[in-house]
């Protein structure tokens, strides 16, 4: 599952990924003034929120994707903030380099989740923190979760991410653990979206690769059906609620 669009990311997830930061940095309270790294960067709504509420010193985004990276620079966040090419699996900073490492709604797609947080752990100094938060998919906590059990309704196979169970609270805790992480706590966040009307969610579910991937293959009445189903899922007014698990710990 790639990410290749940074505006249609920015439209799909921006502001669920800012509103749910907002919470999260409430809770992790970084001070101002460190060294702050974002793992999985994407279009850099998580990164834009830190630059605006955190003061850092720096603020260092990494993703694969070029396209997600150039909407980041795209937000002119100043001489504080820089995003560049980077693979979770093999941060390039040295040992010890960044006082935060934060990887926001990102690891379910890590293709090894305890190497990403020993490699978030090997870069933050000690006494400083590595903290995450992400959907609980397993419990139905993704926000566009009514489209995905419309598909299942109708017989369709909607693709999951590398790990899905990434969003278990408990998982998160035992993750941060075995990186040899202390003081690990977690919570969850719950966070609520309004749209306009069915349509408007409706596109903006549509612009996920997961969704789009699937529905881009079906017959036109199988496409009515889908939508049809997913409109009796969702609430009028569209009020849209998502939960997600957030963890952090200190580094020794």
């Amino acid at each position: 599952i790639r990410f290749s669009d940074g505006a249609a990311y920015e439209l799909l997830m921006g502001q669920w990924s800012r509103d749910a930061g907002a919470i999260f940095l409430d809770w992790l309270q970084p001070a101002a003034g460190l060294a702050c790294l974002d793992v999985g960067c994407g279009s850099g709504a998580f990164s834009s929120l830190v630059v605006e509420r955190c003061a850092p010193r720096s603020l260092l985004g990494i993703d694969p994707s070029e396209a997600q990276l150039d909407f980041a620079r795209g937000r002119s966040l100043g001489p504080v903030a820089t995003f560049r090419n980077g693979d979770a699996m093999q941060i390039d900073l040295a040992d010890q380099s960044v006082h935060v490492a934060v990887a926001a709604l990102v690891m379910h797609f890590m293709p090894d989740t305890s190497q990403g947080v020993k490699e978030m752990a090997r870069v933050v100094r000690p006494g400083g923190f590595v903290a995450a938060y992400t959907w609980t998919l397993e419990t139905g906590g993704f926000p566009y979760e009514a489209v995905h059990r419309s598909m299942l309704a109708a017989g369709l196979e909607v693709p999951e991410p590398p790990h899905p169970e990434a969003g278990n609270g408990d998982e998160l805790v035992l993750l941060w653990q075995a990186a040899g992480l202390v003081d690990v706590r977690q919570r969850e966040i719950s966070v609520t979206r309004t749209f306009r009307n069915f349509e408007h969610y409706w596109q903006t579910a549509t612009l996920s690769p997961r969704i789009a991937a699937v529905l881009r293959d079906l017959v036109p009445d199988q496409l009515t059906s889908v939508q049809a189903e997913a409109r009796s899922r969702v609430s009028h007014p569209l009020v849209v609620t998502a939960r997600a698990n957030s963890v952090s710990g200190q580094v020794r």
